[in-house]
């Protein structure tokens, strides 16, 4: 297929791309229990905000509870689903200068790296653990205490830091990790 097409006056223009017909078999072999706890959680949050769209646009009366809750459940959903990018081990780094530094000088920085987000996250779910533990307020819209949040948060964070250690033990064990070699692809199996 050309990859110029004539238009309607006879002039060269790009021609559309063109995608694939078949995708290939769609691999789920990393999907585990928690994940099916963001798929809950987002769907609820998007069903709430639905609704919350629905009744203030056009019934043109909102319900009171939505946004509040709407609120909660993105939070829910952001941190559980942090816990998943760590395990999958796909947040965002900068691979820049891994790739001019000496094999041992890149392998300890990504050492250093992996201690670090584990102490991170650790010391975010102490902390977060506090704040749970001291919280005694409602919710405005809803009889429930706001340390439910807090308590979210707080799992999610172990999560992260439990993730984070396997991570960093299969980077040790293996050598290398995802800064130092961008092209491996590295999971928690």
């Amino acid at each position: 297929m050309a990859d110029t097409m004539e238009d309607e006056k006879g002039e060269a223009s790009p021609a559309p791309p063109t995608f694939p017909e078949d995708d290939g078999p769609v691999d789920l072999s990393d999907i585990r229990p928690e994940d099916s706890v963001v798929l809950v959680l987002f769907w609820v949050l998007a069903g709430v905000v639905f609704l919350q769209f629905f009744s203030r646009y056009v019934l043109n009366d909102s319900i009171g509870w939505t946004e509040e809750i709407a609120r909660y459940l993105l939070i829910g959903v952001t941190f559980v689903g942090a816990a998943l990018a760590v395990r999958k081990n796909s947040h965002i780094a900068v691979e820049f200068f891994y790739r001019y530094l000496p094999g041992a000088w890149g392998r300890g920085l990504s050492t250093l790296v992996d201690l670090l987000r584990i102490a991170f996250f650790a010391v975010s779910a102490w902390i977060t653990a506090k704040l749970a533990l001291k919280t005694n307020q409602k919710m405005a819209s809803i009889e429930l205490g706001k340390d439910v949040v807090y308590w979210v948060v707080f799992v999610a964070f172990v999560l992260m830091t439990l993730y984070a250690l396997w991570v960093a033990w299969r980077h040790w064990r293996q050598g290398y990790s995802v800064l130092t070699r961008p092209g491996a692809r590295q999971m928690i199996d």
